[in-house]
């Protein structure tokens, strides 16, 4: 995968390369960066550069070209004996509890999601694995899998890289023994991590490692790769590409229509409406439903919810400029917008970033939801 892949991001590409033209490349950096700036675009992109595809140019880090051509064809199907990949994995189906839940469970799956593309989501990668209530996480079977194929020589004498999908979703046991390959790496590893929320990272590895901070995408990338990857006309795009607010992954699910946001559109305008109504029997069955939905999609959805509750009380500002809704969430913010105010939408958004962190650690779902349904009822009267 070459750089031209990846949107944007032109001085970052830039660096990369002029680590390694310079002879300054350390032994593990970090791309750190919010969902859909292409984090992991640029990380594949210069993970096939380590490992010698050509550069737009046509030069490569090999001098052999036969080489070449034998890295460039294993990294077309990202089976590349020197590149080793980490990611978040559930449980495999029909393992016991004993079972050390690894990388190489789901490399399959894995293969699959990187062929259809560099750029993805965690709610996308759940499902290729196909998880119901289980959050992914990175074990302590994965890192001693990575002291054992990192140990293993160079398949061409070059690099080996490591890419290590949010290693914040390491737990305790699996990060201290990553600081130790850290530590002490073997002779010409790379590792590259792609990160979204790096304070949740020991401090200890955070200090081992290059950070490079990856930036919003404009919203004039957004609006060109629209039109040449997805033929949207100029209109179409520049006002997906504003929606989309520096995030690649959100223009394409704008573009969905059977996007996961406006089943959350629907449950926030019922919850809302039964809440304004005081309808208590309905709000139960309304927790009921929310209950019945997977964790992370319960996550995701209360989410929406945090970013609708902000957009309507901006929407009061009445400057268009400033929010960044759709034209049906606007239709509804147009009467709603008035009861999420200066007396409430504190207590509001933390009431839902609480039930938020609650879901992540295993509350019954029943519960946080209609606790929320009714909490709002007494919020919503305020002003």
């Amino acid at each position: 995968m070459k750089f031209s892949a990846v949107i944007g991001q032109e001085p970052t590409k830039h660096r990369l390369c002029r680590m390694v033209a310079e002879d300054r490349l350390p032994h593990a950096i970090m791309l750190c960066g919010p969902m859909g700036c292409g984090k992991m675009a640029l990380a594949l992109a210069f993970a096939s550069y380590l490992l010698g595809e050509r550069d737009e140019q046509g030069n490569s880090i090999l001098s052999d070209e036969a080489k070449v051509r034998n890295s460039e064809a294993m990294l077309r199907r990202w089976e590349h004996p020197d590149l080793h990949f980490s990611f978040p994995v559930i449980r495999p189906a029909g393992t016991s509890s004993e079972h050390k839940m690894v990388s190489d469970d789901y490399m399959k799956e894995w293969h699959g999601l990187l062929q259809d593309g560099p750029y993805f989501s965690m709610d996308e990668w759940l499902r290729r694995m196909v998880a119901a209530n289980q959050q992914a996480i990175i074990g302590a079977g994965e890192s001693d899998e990575l002291i054992r194929k990192l140990s293993l020589k160079s398949y061409q004498g070059g690099y080996k890289v490591c890419v290590i999908w949010l290693p914040e979703r390491m737990n305790q046991e699996c990060a201290n023994k990553l600081l130790k390959l850290l530590e002490e790496p073997s002779r010409q590893t790379m590792f590259i991590m792609v990160c979204e929320e790096p304070e949740h990272i020991l401090e200890t590895i955070r200090s081992r490692v290059q950070r490079i901070d990856v930036g919003r995408l404009s919203t004039d990338e957004i609006r060109r790769a629209l039109i040449e990857q997805r033929g949207l006309g100029d209109a179409d795009a520049k006002r997906t590409a504003r929606l989309a607010d520096g995030n690649w992954l959100k223009a394409l699910e704008t573009l969905d229509a059977a996007n996961e946001n406006r089943a959350f559109l629907d449950m926030f305008i019922m919850l809302m409406r039964l809440a304004y109504t005081r309808n208590i029997k309905d709000l139960k069955k309304w927790s009921e439903v929310i209950a019945g939905y997977g964790r992370e999609k319960q996550r995701r959805m209360l989410t929406y919810f945090m970013v609708m509750v902000r957009e309507n009380f901006i929407y009061n500002f009445h400057n268009p400029e400033l929010n960044y809704m759709t034209a049906e969430e606007e239709d509804f913010s147009k009467n709603f917008a008035r009861f999420i105010n200066e007396a409430n939408v504190v207590e509001i958004a933390e009431l839902m970033d609480m039930a938020r962190a609650d879901i992540g650690q295993n509350a019954n779902a029943k519960i946080v939801f209609f606790d929320l349904a009714l909490q709002m009822i007494v919020l919503l009267i305020r002003k």
